[in-house]
């Protein structure tokens, strides 16, 4: 129950519920109404993400807090809320009224009791209409590609219903600026291996004469974008290594009939073929050098990173001499 979402030494964590939103006025107050009614201690944050509607009057009107971002994109409204919202606890929602406000308190039960930083709930849709089938595959492709780079922690990455901690929200740079702010979310604890885990919840049907704000084929560009930029970024070695060998086997595939051609008449006659081996092969050399560059340098990002979350303290310290339920980067 609600009531019941509260710290072992009996003081009650400050929630807050932060909901982005651009063109909603059909749902937001539906959904504003639902945590108010669900969490009744949080405070409800609406980020009005440059609305053409009645978005933030609706909002305002169910009992919102309110406030802007003109930039367009949810990377933008989230990167708002974050920096200038303080809460101990942090719940983020869709202004869809898609996600079911009723699963909220047994949520943060489980933050609290496990010290978790990140809660992902994973969508699971009532109809087939509330999850379009080119969405869900889409989901998984991505989710896959995160999940063999990153770590295997979360099954449904792109989901709008998470739980964090004030030290994940601090400590979180937010450099996106639409949907793919999800995938930089995840890769943010699985990069820290914060403790963190995955739970089900309910994926509703929109309501009639609401539509999705998102574009598949962009909004999937852009993440897939973003994750070779992760990779690039937190996986130096993996990204150009692979480079790396790319070029190399290019160009040892090209350097055979040149060997054999040398064998045979002792001479080299396709001049450019072999300049473009040793290109090939010079740029590969530089391509791994560069990779194990920057590995070094990602490790001491990684380092600094770590370190400032470790200057926030958790929402719940754990008592001298006990281990907790704290588990790096686990799902259960």
């Amino acid at each position: 129950m609600p009531d019941a979402v509260s710290l072992s030494r009996g003081i009650s964590p400050r929630i807050a519920v932060i909901i982005p939103c651009y063109n909603e006025e059909l749902t937001v107050g539906t959904t504003v109404s639902g945590f108010r009614r669900a969490l009744p201690d949080a405070t409800v944050y609406v980020c009005d993400n440059n609305s053409s509607d009645r978005t933030a009057d609706l909002a305002r009107e169910a009992g919102a807090e309110v406030m802007s971002e003109l930039r367009q994109g949810k990377g933008h409204a989230m990167r708002r809320m974050f920096a200038d919202v303080d809460a101990d606890l942090y719940v983020l929602v869709d202004g869809d009224a898609t996600y079911d406000p009723d699963a909220a308190p047994a949520m943060l039960e489980r933050v609290i009791a496990e010290n978790l930083d990140f809660l992902n709930g994973a969508r699971i849709a009532e109809a087939q209409a509330a999850y379009r089938a080119g969405h869900r595959f889409g989901n998984w492709a991505l989710t896959s590609l995160v999940q063999f780079i990153f770590g295997r922690q979360f099954s449904d990455m792109l989901s709008g219903y998470k739980i964090f901690s004030r030290r994940f929200v601090k400590s979180f740079p937010a450099m996106s600026h639409g949907f793919e702010i999800e995938t930089e979310l995840t890769v943010h604890a699985l990069g820290l291996r914060m403790p963190c885990a995955e739970v089900p919840t309910v994926y509703i049907e929109r309501p009639a004469g609401s539509f999705s704000k998102l574009k598949t084929y962009r909004d999937g560009a852009r993440i897939l974008r973003l994750i070779a930029n992760l990779v690039r970024n937190e996986r130096p070695m993996l990204f150009f290594g692979v480079a790396a060998a790319v070029l190399g086997v290019a160009a040892f595939v090209l350097s055979i009939p040149l060997f054999y051609t040398y064998v045979e008449t002792g001479l080299v006659p396709r001049l450019p073929t072999a300049i473009a081996v040793v290109g090939l092969s010079i740029v590969a050399v530089l391509s791994l050098f560069c990779g194990l560059v920057l590995d070094m340098s990602t490790t001491s990002r990684h380092e600094m990173k770590r370190l400032a979350y470790l200057a926030i303290p958790p929402v719940r310290p754990l008592a001298p001499g006990r281990g907790g339920s704290r588990r790096d980067g686990e799902d259960a």
